[in-house]
């Protein structure tokens, strides 16, 4: 018999942007930034790489922060932070900000093709 899954952790609108604070506040930790900064420099702006060294450990940087709010300490619990967070957004301004601010700390600058330039089908 399967036990029923925990319980997701429900946060208010208030508790969201505490510990979303708290999340990016961990990024700028010393260690947590040298650890970041590492795994950009190997992926090399390639988003496949980027998949590959940044996302793991900004999950674990997360992980350490939102455990102590009752999320797992698994990816799973990550996705579930990030599920709420993108519930708030719209309802909530600096939450929204928050989370852009979050994203930015995560992802490369997106490089945008030049204009006119063509894409071709084969």
């Amino acid at each position: 018999m399967a036990s029923a899954p925990p319980q997701q952790p429900t946060l208010t609108i208030e508790q969201t942007r505490v510990v979303l604070s708290e999340v990016i506040q961990a990024f700028a930790v010393p260690e947590n930034a040298a650890r970041m900064e590492e795994a950009k420099e190997s992926a090399c702006n390639d988003m496949g790489k980027m998949l590959q060294l940044v996302l793991p450990v900004a999950t674990q940087i997360q992980q350490e922060v939102i455990k102590a709010y009752g999320f797992n300490n698994e990816g799973e619990g990550v996705l579930k932070f990030a599920r709420l967070v993108k519930m708030y957004e719209n309802q909530d301004p600096e939450i929204a900000a928050m989370s852009a601010k979050l994203k930015s700390l995560l992802l490369p600058p997106l490089s945008t093709p030049p204009i006119g330039g063509s894409v071709t089908a084969s």
